[in-house]
């Protein structure tokens, strides 16, 4: 059986344009449901994908936050270039980061980031993350067990480098968020074992931004996108947008 992989997805509805962000090692599907729930309420969506995600692991430790900021960039460039003169962004995870730098780089009408870290770990945890991406992906492959023990052993070999690119990310947009000065809605799930929750804080306390909100998912873990309450998390989403100042 051949394994269909995920894909960047543009959902057109109406003029109000989203930008949709995955996590490091996700993609698309990760927000595809949010996509999905936006266009029935008429606000159309684009999710692109970073270098490496999506694909065989082996390409994903040659790539790093300048080749996926890029991808961010041409995803924002893609919506302007499809005649979408106002876009909010939405990002989960290290999406969420993008999403605030965005924020300061670039005209938004709001940001929503969710579950986005501001804390560093460190390079053998984020490692490990990636490591463990890999044994998931290649079992979605369908290779039996022993395959896979097989190759880790071997994709172990090739050591990932730009890891302390990710953590001068982190900590440069951490550094920037006072710089944001776009309405942003704050969503953190209570149950993240991945970050430092403490993340939702910082980025809602430095926020210059007057319009500005927090929540809190109480029944939530890390990708809350796709987690128990992502209705709820559709809806609140949904709210915020709604109270954009839209020209359209």
């Amino acid at each position: 059986m051949k394994t269909v992989l995920p894909k960047p997805f543009t959902f057109e509805a109406g003029p109000r344009a989203v930008l949709l962000l995955h996590g490091f090692t996700g993609n698309s599907a990760d927000v595809r449901m949010l996509g999905r729930y936006l266009e029935k309420k008429g606000y159309s969506s684009h999710a692109p994908h970073y270098k490496g995600h999506g694909v065989p692991p082996e390409e994903l430790v040659h790539t790093g936050p300048e080749d996926w900021w890029k991808d961010v960039m041409d995803g924002y460039e893609h919506l302007k270039s499809k005649g979408y003169e106002e876009i909010a962004v939405a990002g989960l995870s290290l999406g969420g980061v993008f999403s605030l730098k965005l924020g300061y780089t670039v005209p938004v009408k709001g940001i929503v980031p969710m579950c986005a870290p501001m804390y560093i770990k460190s390079e053998e945890v984020m490692y490990q993350g990636v490591v463990d991406y890999a044994r998931e992906f290649k079992k979605f492959e369908g290779k039996p067990e022993e395959q896979i023990e097989k190759e880790i052993e071997e994709f172990k070999q090739t050591p990932m480098n730009t890891l302390k690119a990710l953590q001068d990310l982190i900590a440069d947009v951490r550094e920037n968020v006072d710089m944001i000065y776009s309405p942003t809605f704050v969503v953190q799930a209570r149950h993240d074992h991945m970050i430092n929750t403490d993340s939702a804080n910082i980025i809602y306390d430095n926020v210059e931004s007057d319009e500005k909100e927090i929540k809190w998912y109480e029944e939530s873990g890390h990708v809350i996108t796709l987690d128990k309450e992502k209705e709820q998390l559709h809806e609140d989403v949904y709210h915020f947008l709604e109270k954009l100042d839209w020209t359209v």
